[in-house]
């Protein structure tokens, strides 16, 4: 059984910075991709970024150049590091397991928050 847990929310003023983590557990495919989504109040849950366990990496367009993806594979963990943060940015952020950069896996977490504002 897969287990992902999200940690590292909060709330951050515009224009600031946050890291966020995700460690999975459990049996996890050798090729896999773990990622980031986000969804508002109302709105449909979109693709943050996303990286492969060969560190390929991919982005959606409103975070480009102010997000950065990584990932330990010892750890298991993957991050998100959010800079420039915009008050759109708010969301709960989901932890995504894959197995390829294509899919989106049926493996979620439940989420952290992050509110950006003044």
């Amino acid at each position: 059984q897969v287990q992902l847990v999200e940690s590292g929310g909060g709330l951050v003023q515009p224009g600031g910075s946050l890291t966020l983590s995700c460690k999975a557990s459990g049996s996890i495919f050798s090729t896999n991709t773990m990622g980031w989504y986000r969804q508002a109040p109302g709105k449909q849950r979109e693709l943050v970024a996303a990286i492969t366990n060969m560190f390929t990496s991919k982005y959606g367009d409103s975070v480009k150049g102010r997000f950065t993806v990584s990932r330990d594979n010892a750890k298991r963990t993957i991050y998100l590091q959010m800079n420039d943060l915009k008050p759109e940015d708010t969301a709960k952020y989901y932890c995504n397991l894959a197995k390829f950069l294509r899919d989106v896996g049926p493996y979620w977490g439940e989420g952290t928050q992050v509110t950006v504002s003044s």
